[in-house]
């Protein structure tokens, strides 16, 4: 027989908001006492500033804005926003959680030139004013069974929200290590956001092979292989919640860290290299 289909994971939509509108607050309140100097120190991402950075982060957060304002057809203003069809029907999810990060390296220029743009338009501080007020008085009233059509496609609202913890786990740790800062992360965030990972690679090496453990928050089975069904497996992958999203992202490398013993890798399909990063 077949081996039976993964039940995508569920998260609770109350703590979602929770701990995106956490996130966001603690990014809004360290953007708001950077000098001009730091504000112009280089990102570590390609040609972006730390304003630039900011802006993404402040830019991610108001597409959760601009997703609760479409109409429920895919119509809205802004960016990433799509339309429905010439029917009017309502658009059927294209884009699952899992496969999202394995997508969005494809829509990496269209967002540069939004961010850069995005950057000029207000001083950091405007935008994510402007953004906070925005979602205090969007979020309360916003439907996780929504299909707002996002930059990747359709998505269900409550899906895309969890991707906002990735964006703004991500992107506080850049912002940490470009400007010296600790910048909090709030805990349901790191957890959403190691978990979404951690599926996205599953997702992309299905199997039962391989375990791979990010204590306390995932634990997933991946890599086509012998399947384990009990004790221990003979593959395994273990690592922190950090060093994990690192690698996902790309931001460090894989023998990297397994040399500096922040990874621990047993077994002869326990080798992630081939497969990180997840998102680009």
């Amino acid at each position: 027989m077949p081996p039976a289909k993964k039940r995508a994971r569920r998260y609770d939509s109350a703590k979602i908001r929770a701990a995106v509108t956490a996130q966001f607050g603690h990014v809004r309140e360290a953007v708001a006492g950077l000098t001009p100097e730091q504000l112009a120190l280089p990102s570590g991402l390609g040609e972006w500033s730390v304003r630039e950075l900011a802006a993404h982060m402040c830019m991610g957060v108001e597409f959760v804005n601009r997703a609760i304002e479409q109409d429920g057809h895919g119509q809205g203003q802004g960016h990433g926003q799509g339309h429905a069809g010439p029917d009017g029907d309502l658009p059927a999810v294209t884009v699952t959680l899992a496969a999202w990060p394995l997508a969005t390296a494809a829509h990496a220029g269209a967002i540069s030139e939004d961010v850069e743009a995005y950057a000029a338009s207000a001083p950091a501080e405007e935008l994510f004013a402007r953004t906070a007020a925005r979602l205090d008085a969007l979020l309360p009233g916003a439907d996780d069974d929504q299909v707002p059509v996002i930059r990747l496609g359709p998505m269900r609202f409550g899906d895309f929200l969890v991707t906002r913890t990735v964006e703004l786990i991500v992107h506080t740790d850049d912002l940490n290590r470009a400007t010296g800062l600790a910048v909090p992360f709030d805990r349901q965030a790191l957890a959403a956001c190691t978990r979404v990972l951690a599926d996205a690679l599953a997702t992309k090496a299905p199997g039962a092979s391989t375990e791979v453990r990010v204590p306390p928050y995932a634990v997933v089975q991946c890599v086509e292989g012998p399947r384990h069904t009990r004790g221990t497996p003979p593959n395994v992958v273990e690592t922190d919640p950090l060093t994990w999203i690192r690698l996902a992202t790309g931001r460090t490398g894989w023998r990297e860290e397994v040399e500096a013993a922040r990874v621990g890798a047993s077994g002869e399909r326990a080798d992630l290299g081939g497969l990180l990063p997840l998102m680009g």
